[in-house]
């Protein structure tokens, strides 16, 4: 069977991550997360007093960065030069400068570069903000999935009380809005649909609904390449 890149692309907290991990586990797939790499990449920043406004110091702290995966007990866990950091990337204080640090020409030119290596044996799910558009525009299936503000933040809100860190809602929904601005209107591969793409709106529907309507469309493309 041809195995083929699937790229889903939307806005902040939408699920992407969830439907890109369980498309990947149905489809027996790798899963790539894009946006897992940026955190980390914002996350070396701010631990290590980089100042991501400083072009060189930003070229030089990428030198000294590397991404890998791992999936443990079921779970993708993302890596930072050899350690587990996937709560830490998740925190707020990551979330508040991951856009200004995404927008950086350099950064987003190195983990393109990686993300690009991964794809190579294909059979791969991606997500992020341009995977579509600039890390796999080739991919033969492109999902950009949007929904409602107030239910991407009572997502966001819920996934991070899951994993023990507290945040009010305001900041929440704050946050996520000013990330789809930024991310926008970003000039270094900002986010946007790619022409080809199939727009999902799982405003209303549940994991498994969103899982259903993917499946259906990759399964589609899968036989057209076979064909």
């Amino acid at each position: 069977m041809k195995r083929i890149i699937i790229a889903i692309d939307g806005l902040s907290s939408c699920g992407k991550s969830t439907l890109a991990k369980d498309l990947a586990k149905s489809l027996h797939y790798a899963y790539l997360d894009s946006g897992a790499m940026y955190r980390a990449v914002t996350l070396y920043f701010l631990d290590n007093n980089i100042d991501y406004n400083n072009a060189e110091a930003v070229v030089n702290a990428l030198d000294n960065i590397e991404i890998h995966f791992e999936r443990i007990d079921g779970q993708n866990r993302t890596f930072l030069n050899g350690k587990d950091v996937e709560r830490d990337i998740r925190e707020m204080r990551v979330s508040e400068h991951v856009s200004p640090v995404a927008a950086i020409s350099s950064v987003r030119r190195d983990m393109v570069k990686q993300q690009q290596g991964m794809g190579k044996r294909r059979a791969i799910v991606a997500d992020g903000r341009d995977i579509g558009t600039v890390v796999f525009p080739d991919a033969e299936l492109k999902i950009f999935l949007i929904a409602d503000a107030d239910v991407r933040t009572s997502r966001r809100h819920l996934e991070l009380a899951a994993k023990g860190i507290d945040a009010e809602w305001d900041e929440i929904q704050n946050n996520l809005l000013e990330r789809d601005r930024i991310d926008s209107n970003r000039a270094d591969s900002p986010l946007r649909q790619a022409d080809d793409a199939v727009v999902i709106d799982n405003t209303l529907l549940s994991e498994g609904q969103q899982l259903e309507k993917a499946l259906e469309l990759a399964n589609q493309k899968i036989s057209e390449v076979d064909a």
